[in-house]
């Protein structure tokens, strides 16, 4: 049996002046709420609330944590904090903004705009269920993901890091604007110290380094979750994560696939992004944007008849195995 979740804190609770109106969503590092400020504007309050480390009844404010556990909270917590700080110096239409951190009931809260709107997931799922033959236009791709780089490069220039970039922490906003959320220091303090790496992050969007212990962290790690994110808007669902692309890699042949349908470009662009050696990527947003703002290199090459045949042969396999 499954350990219970720690709850959210009752509506009407108020933390630092903030009254909390309703949980918007809970994950295993912490909750967000929907709440009122002072002078009663809306805003998303994020909670620091490890599920592994902390407990807490219906009704009480303070998490419970085991002795044992405490160094590790008190380090995510540490982190978290921090992080709510760089993120406060971040001025950014792309990058989520945070008003104001506070600590309370023995953790931090990280106090943010609050947004309304949809995350790309929420997108790429519609498009999906729709069973269209382009997820995304081409040029709809390259837009959101020049709005998303440039919010990535000030985070990266302010020495921060993202960690787990994917479709659902790509928020675009009703008046259309994509914003990055839930930045994951926290996260990665507890994964590098506790023993439980691979739940922490989302398979297909996160690079190989981070399910290693030593891997090396940098902007090419951000830059490989970017290459997945560009992935899934083009076939709708995530590539293979990379350990079963380490063991056997079918991402060229997957965007082979879609040689008549977007530019080579584009195809060629998201490959790079997801090398799997960190080094074989770009090493920079900077780099990143510069080849993806090449609007002349805009051909589409369609799929060679011995392409064409291998992509059958490999079809035919899977089937059988099936």
């Amino acid at each position: 049996m499954s350990k219970p979740k720690p709850a959210p804190l009752p509506a009407g609770t108020v933390v630092g002046g903030y009254q909390i109106i309703k949980r918007l969503a809970a994950g295993g590092f912490g909750v967000v709420y929907l709440a009122e400020d002072p002078d009663r504007h809306m805003v998303a309050i994020k909670e620091y609330l490890p599920s592994s480390l902390a407990e807490r009844a219906p009704g009480e404010l303070t998490p419970r944590i085991k002795p044992d556990k405490l160094p590790l909270y008190r380090l995510g917590l540490k982190s978290f904090f921090e992080e709510g700080r760089s993120l406060a110096q971040i001025s950014h239409p792309s990058v989520v903004s945070v008003l104001n951190f506070l600590r309370e009931n023995e953790t931090v809260y990280m106090v943010m705009n609050y947004l309304q709107g949809d995350t790309l997931q929420d997108f790429i799922v519609t498009a999906r269920d729709l069973k269209r033959d382009k997820v995304f236009r081409e040029s709809t791709i390259r837009s959101l993901f020049d709005e998303i780089l440039r919010g990535l490069r000030i985070v990266h220039q302010h020495k921060m890091l993202h960690l787990d970039i994917k479709p659902a922490n790509i928020f675009i906003s009703n008046d259309n604007k994509a914003v990055l959320l839930d930045f994951g220091a926290a996260r990665e303090v507890l994964s590098k110290e506790g023993n439980f790496i691979r739940p922490m992050y989302t398979p297909g969007f996160a690079a190989p380094e981070m399910y290693r212990r030593d891997g090396t962290l940098g902007p090419w790690t951000d830059i490989y979750a970017i290459g997945a994110c560009i992935y899934a808007c083009m076939q709708g669902y995530p590539p293979n994560d990379a350990p079963q692309r380490i063991e056997k890699d079918r991402l060229g042949l997957s965007l082979s696939r879609l040689r008549n349908v977007y530019s080579d470009n584009l195809i060629e662009v998201t490959e790079w992004c997801m090398s799997l050696d960190p080094l074989s990527r770009p090493q920079s947003v900077f780099a990143l944007q510069k080849e993806l703002g090449r609007e002349t290199e805009r051909q589409y090459t369609k799929l060679s008849f011995s392409e064409r045949l291998k992509l059958q042969l490999e079809n035919l396999t899977s089937g059988a195995k099936a």
